[in-house]
């Protein structure tokens, strides 16, 4: 299986580029706020963390553009229950292929797929960590769609994006818990036209 999904990336990566006008690659950071939308109704609360990774800005024609990216995402939820809170922390391999309207303004309209690999998961409640990742299924599949601007003499740019996670997380039991991130950031490009 991981080599069907590194061919996979690889063939975005080459198709993207064989009719690109031009390449840029780049960096990014940002804020998540994660939660977990259960069919059972759990109580659950935006838990904040981290996203970070590599870009790669394809122009393919005129206005449009293709932007793979390989981020480490923080994501997961907060929990309460008869007064105790609790967390669950997951840490994922985010790897979105977004599809970009480009605006002469440099504005952006982004939508795409996104793949996710589960590398750990932890819930802690009272100081107590306890590793969960065996319960959860370690492919995630996710519809990501956004804005961004980027400030096009300097290379860099703000993203807004929601990503709508579209598999269930448990392995096992009746409960259907999937991923709800909305994340905000910024972003450089390397020689950025």
């Amino acid at each position: 299986m991981k080599n069907y999904l590194m061919l996979t990336v690889v063939s975005i990566f080459m198709i993207g580029t064989l009719g690109a006008q031009h390449v840029n690659f780049g960096f990014k950071v940002g804020l998540n706020l994660a939660d977990i939308v259960s069919d059972d109704n759990s109580e659950t609360s935006l838990k904040p963390g981290l996203n970070v990774g590599a870009i790669a800005h394809i122009h393919l024609k005129n206005n449009f553009a293709l932007q793979p990216e390989i981020t480490y995402s923080d994501q997961g939820a907060k929990f309460k229950s008869a007064g105790i809170e609790s967390k669950l922390n997951l840490g994922y391999i985010n790897i979105p292929v977004l599809f970009q309207y480009m605006f002469d303004n440099g504005f952006r309209i982004q939508a795409g797929p996104q793949l996710g690999i589960l590398l750990s998961a932890k819930a802690k409640s009272n100081d107590v960590s306890v590793d969960v990742k065996d319960d959860l299924n370690v492919i995630d599949f996710a519809i990501s769609a956004g804005l961004s601007y980027v400030h096009p003499p300097s290379g860099f740019g703000v993203d807004a994006r929601y990503n709508l996670g579209l598999v269930n997380l448990n392995k096992e039991g009746s409960v259907t818990s999937t991923n709800s991130v909305a994340q905000i950031g910024v972003f450089y490009l390397f020689a950025h036209k």
